[in-house]
């Protein structure tokens, strides 16, 4: 026997070559061309820059602004639009005119107060004034000290008063007391016991204070000042504004134009930015302040 064959088999394979297929571009304009370089115009493609702080607040300032809802106007009364028909809100008036037409434009069934409303310069401005003529409203008193019960106050408190006072930050349910007083005058030695209740007097505009006369060592003096009609005025805490009764729609004019004089002379000219009168019940009339 012979030597067997051996079949010997390359499974290689021959190497593929891989063209690149190039991807042949249009035929170009030349008159196209031409103006793109003269115009300095390049084909490559334009990369669009991120807008800078500036621009991005500029155009956030641009944006329109949302039109403004109107306020609605406060409903009034046929009998409010009745008495006010005639009135000029425009034009402004001397005192005694104001005061007149105050008196005419008012519509409660009983007799009404005439209000001063007084815008100021700025807020925190107080103090006492003494007005010629008494207001009408008779102030409810409470005195602390000795002798409190021959001061001629209504009510001479004790630290009974003082307890009824606290119960009023209770709920109503565990017999919540009452603060049905106008006026707090105090001696000096009480001041301790009523500090213990400023969280409810001072909200109030009920704590005593030397500067406004309620701290005192003579009671039966300051009782019957405030009684005659020392009055004290100040604005509200958070507005230029100083609302006070000065008198009752009945009183002469020459006595309300008096009260208000006093009032404004007190409270200095150049500081007030604007006075109007109403009545209790009606429209506000404008005060020429060149007839202070």
């Amino acid at each position: 026997m012979g030597r067997p064959k051996v079949k010997v088999i390359d499974d290689s394979q021959p190497e593929i070559e891989v063209k690149q297929k190039v991807q042949k571009g249009k035929p170009k304009d030349e008159l196209v061309e031409k103006l793109k370089a003269e115009l300095g115009i390049s084909d490559a493609p334009l990369i669009a820059t991120p807008p800078t702080a500036t621009q991005l607040q500029a155009g956030h300032n641009d944006k329109p602004k949302k039109p403004q809802k109107p306020g609605k106007e406060k409903p009034r009364s046929k009998k409010y639009q009745e008495v006010s028909k005639d009135l000029d809100r425009s034009k402004t008036y001397s005192i005694s005119e104001a005061v007149e037409i105050t008196k005419k434009l008012s519509y409660s069934k009983n007799v009404g107060t005439l209000e001063a409303h007084i815008n100021t310069i700025q807020t925190n401005i107080r103090g006492l004034v003494s007005l010629p003529f008494i207001s009408g409203k008779k102030l409810k008193i409470v005195a602390f000290g000795k002798d409190a019960d021959k001061s001629g106050a209504d009510v001479a408190g004790s630290d009974e008063t003082i307890e009824n006072i606290n119960k009023q930050s209770l709920p109503a349910k565990a017999g919540r007391g009452k603060v049905d007083f106008d006026l707090i005058i105090t001696t000096p030695e009480w001041m301790p016991k009523l500090a213990k209740v400023a969280r409810i007097l001072g909200p109030r505009g009920l704590m005593p204070n030397p500067k406004n006369g309620t701290i005192t060592d003579d009671l039966k003096k300051a009782v019957d000042s405030f009684q005659a009609g020392k009055t004290e005025y100040r604005t509200e805490a958070k507005a230029p504004v100083i609302h006070l009764g000065l008198g009752k729609l009945n009183q002469p004019t020459e006595e309300l134009s008096a009260n208000i004089k006093m009032l404004l002379q007190t409270i200095g000219k150049t500081r007030i930015k604007k006075v109007s009168l109403s009545p209790t019940m009606g429209p506000s009339v404008k005060v020429d302040l060149a007839s202070i």
